[in-house]
């Protein structure tokens, strides 16, 4: 297309690129699966599936948007062959992104009530962990709270949407991301001061082989496997989308190396923000949303000048978060756009109309439908709405991306190395088509059954 829109600069393709894959689970489980895992010996593991299979996943997609220059929505009819059903998998791919913003955008809602709660000082001293859970018990028993919360993130990050690529998405989430990260940098500078560092240091990244021992290689495994693949967000379009509106200056696995060193850089030093903070208030590191809303809370508080640190976490934390939904919405928008022929405009208030009554349910999952348990024990429709963006529709989206490129009635093994070829930087070799047809399939389908399993099992 003659009149898409490209980025203006290389930088900002690239912070928005990796806007995009850095999110919640970089602070809330990256760090905490480092520490349980064997500290650097899991690191280093990690690194090895992150340029094994998550670089490779992350081309893929990138190739499909740039070499298409379309969304989802026509990506495969452009690129398949004549006859072939390639594109019917949109039917099931492109409801990926409303799912995560409808979950997304909640949490995203609680990081803005946490972040206002400590810059505004109205946190309460010196509480403990229970009482942080009580505090946080409260927030999910108001919708009402929620819901406004809610609504302000996600009409601020679709504004941006409704401004356009260049004027709204690349313009504003730039200088956004570079302030995520001048935040985090100044914030693990501080954690050098802490009572506690070299305790939590020793903790997360010393490594420790008798945690190998303890969880099992393949467990340790799996997990790593698992963290790299999921902290990409490939599989549902989000990422192809960027493809579309970037330049063929550069080679898409130099592209690739540089969004990947970018999220494993946020995953790294949360970790050095999380745990001497830990430490020096002997408070037990933990994952996911209790980490953030109920350890951390307790942290903050404690802390000498907890508001000012609180704020300041809440603060990157929400950064990390709206640039993740501003990625994923921009997907929506394209796909609105290139299926129906609207303006921007248009797209954007009547999906922001629909996300906004998609998340209600997830919302009430906490208070007036909390009696359901979809996934069993004490789920809620929030963990069925990550179990199917996260065990289904990643891994599925992603090997039939990797088919796609591979099979002769797709785009095509040859197709594909022209287009992640093209440009200045590292090539693919021809010769790697084998590990892409077979190897590929097989570690998704691995992670696929591995995380039916662990839910059910």
């Amino acid at each position: 297309m003659s009149d898409r829109e490209q980025f203006k600069t290389r930088l900002g393709f690239l912070l928005i690129a990796a806007g995009c894959a850095i999110g919640l689970g970089n602070v809330w489980r990256f760090p905490y699966i480092t520490g349980m895992y064997g500290g650097a010996i899991f690191v280093f593991i990690y690194l090895a599936f992150l340029l094994g299979v998550g670089m490779p996943l992350l081309t893929i997609e990138l190739a499909v948007g740039r070499a298409s220059r379309r969304s989802l929505a026509r990506a495969y009819e452009v690129l398949e062959k004549p006859k072939s059903k390639w594109h019917l998998n949109k039917l099931w791919q492109i409801p990926g992104p409303y799912i995560l913003l409808s979950f997304y955008g909640l949490i995203t809602g609680w990081l803005l009530y946490y972040g206002f709660v400590f810059a505004s000082g109205e946190y309460t001293p010196q509480i403990t962990h229970e009482q942080a859970a009580e505090q946080f018990t409260s927030l999910l028993s108001h919708p009402l709270t929620m819901f406004v919360c809610m609504t302000t993130v996600f009409v601020a990050s679709f504004a941006v949407v409704a401004l356009g690529v260049v004027r709204g998405v690349e313009r504003i989430t730039k200088p956004m991301m570079i302030l995520l990260f001048v935040l985090l940098f100044f914030m693990a500078a501080r954690s050098f001061t802490l009572p506690g560092f070299a305790e939590g240091m020793e903790y997360y990244l010393k490594p420790d082989w008798s945690k190998l021992e303890k969880h099992g290689l393949m467990e340790v495994l799996w997990a790593a496997m698992g963290q790299s693949f999921f902290t990409l967000s490939v599989g549902q379009g989000s990422i192809e989308i960027f493809g579309t509106y970037m330049s063929k200056q550069h080679t898409l696995a130099k592209e690739a190396t540089f969004i990947c060193g970018l999220d494993t850089t946020v995953a790294l030093l949360a970790g050095v923000v999380i745990f001497p903070a830990c430490f020096s208030y002997g408070v037990q590191p933990d994952s996911g949303p209790s980490l953030l809303f109920i350890t951390l809370n307790t942290v903050f508080s404690n802390m000498a000048g907890g508001g000012f640190w609180g704020g300041l976490f809440f603060l990157f934390m929400l950064f990390a978060a709206v640039s993740t939904l501003i990625a994923v919405f921009e997907s929506i928008i394209a796909v609105w756009m290139d299926l129906f022929s609207v303006s921007r405009l248009k797209a954007v208030v009547v999906n922001t109309i629909i996300i906004m009554l998609l998340a209600l349910p997830c919302m009430f999952g906490f208070n007036y439908l909390s009696f359901i348990h979809p996934l069993g024990g004490n789920s809620t429709i929030l963990d069925l709405q990550d179990f199917i963006i996260s065990n289904n529709i990643l891994p599925l989206g992603s090997l039939v991306f990797i088919l796609f490129i591979t099979a002769k009635t797709g785009m095509g093994f040859k197709a594909y190395l022209a287009e992640a070829n093209t440009g200045a930087g590292p090539k693919i070799p021809a010769v790697f088509y084998w590990y892409y047809r077979y190897v590929l399939p097989v570690v998704i389908g691995i992670l696929l059954v591995a995380g039916y399993v662990v839910l059910f099992g």
